[in-house]
């Protein structure tokens, strides 16, 4: 089969390309960087003082200590290492709270908890817009309540959850510890880490490694290692440094969040004209809440499934996705927009797009084109 070479790339919310800056410098680093970073010689050493570089700028930009930044594989990692790391190390508790839009990484360990390990689960419902309310997070809360777990941004509708007003009502009304997937968040809004215990983020959201991610974990919270070992991030987290991609972190942080400053009315534009122009093609419903993250869009044409749709847009170069990249093989209707109360026809056929500052007006055009020629030909008479 003649594979099809992409021409229009509108999935950044699943990964997105390795900025130059990144590539370059990694790239220089493999060539003599290689050794391991816990050896007492120099060339070790050094690479070891190169990686506390890396781990107080990030805690500089962050406003936290720079014992509070852990190194991870990725956001999967970090969310799983959070969680089960706070509620193994208070065995007297065993309630936990969280929403019923979240990611697989957190969703899956939620139930792992419940299923094996014998832990109450609160799942939250979400409104129209995808957002969980403060309140409720309130009237869930238990004397036996050890962490709530919440994302900021939701990966497929781009809905920005009320994070601030969520942690003032678990730091005021109770003991239990504040989680929070910032993945979708970083580069895209302003993030306040005060009264949040443990926020986690991926570098390849931000145009960063694959394989990279960080746990911001306030000094305060206890937690059991997940992977016991050495001495490596403070005994949290054993096993050989990935040093270099520890190393470039802080880097990718600091050019992403310079281009949210800079890229942020491109993107709107681009953001306001792909709306607009979807909203004029008739039997397509909007799924994403009008004050969602302006990278994100997601909406559905209930005649084309969306395996149907995203084969129709491979096939002209378009990539998509349908739902979170994580659950797009399961060939199940998206979970979020069932949460957000929408029919299962219009679950099984959402299309999520995500730009960046890379995409052109010239796409967005093309893309429209393409879209209407795939509803044209594929729709349901």
């Amino acid at each position: 089969m003649r594979r099809v070479q992409p021409k229009i790339y509108f999935d950044n919310a699943s990964t997105t390309a390795l900025h130059p800056e990144v590539y370059e410098t990694y790239c220089n680093l493999l060539k003599t960087k290689f050794y391991n970073s816990d050896a007492l010689y120099d060339a070790s050493v050094e690479i070891q003082q190169m990686i506390e570089k890396s781990r107080l700028a990030i805690a500089d930009t962050f406003c936290v200590r720079a014992n509070e930044v852990l190194f991870t594989s990725g956001a999967s990692e970090s969310n799983n290492m959070a969680i089960k790391g706070i509620v193994f190390s208070s065995q007297d508790k065993k309630h936990i709270i969280t929403t019923q839009i979240e990611h697989s990484s957190v969703y899956k360990t939620c139930k792992e908890l419940e299923e094996v390990f014998g832990y109450d689960v609160t799942y939250l419902p979400v409104d129209k817009d995808g957002k969980v309310s403060a309140s409720s997070v309130r009237e869930a809360l238990r004397e036996d309540t050890v962490l709530v777990t919440i994302m900021y941004v939701n990966n497929e509708v781009g809905s920005i959850q009320p994070i601030e007003a969520i942690k003032e009502i678990v730091k005021k009304e109770s003991h239990a510890y504040f989680h929070v997937d910032g993945v979708q968040a970083l580069g895209k809004i302003d993030i306040d880490t005060k009264n949040i215990d443990c926020i986690s983020f991926s570098a390849h959201k931000i145009e960063g490694l694959k394989g990279s991610g960080i746990l911001i974990k306030k000094r305060h919270v206890p937690m059991i290692p997940l992977i016991c070992g050495g001495q490596q991030e403070f005994g949290l987290r054993g096993g050989t440094s990935n040093a270099l991609v520890h190393i470039l972190f802080a880097k990718t942080l600091r050019l992403a969040l310079d281009n949210q400053k800079k890229y942020h009315d491109l993107i709107q534009s681009h953001h306001d004209y792909l709306l607009n122009e979807l909203n004029q093609i008739e039997g397509i419903c909007i799924n994403s809440p009008k004050d969602s993250v302006i990278n994100i869009i997601n909406f559905s044409y209930p005649q084309i499934p969306s395996e149907v749709m995203m084969n129709a847009l491979n096939s002209h170069g378009v990539c998509v996705s349908a739902q979170s990249t994580c659950a797009s093989k399961q060939g199940q209707p998206s979970k979020v927009l069932q949460a957000m109360g929408f029919e299962r026809e219009r679950a099984n056929s959402c299309i999520r797009i995500s730009i960046s500052y890379h995409t052109t007006l010239d796409e967005c055009k093309e893309f429209i084109k393409i879209l209407k020629e795939s509803c044209d030909k594929y729709g349901r008479v």
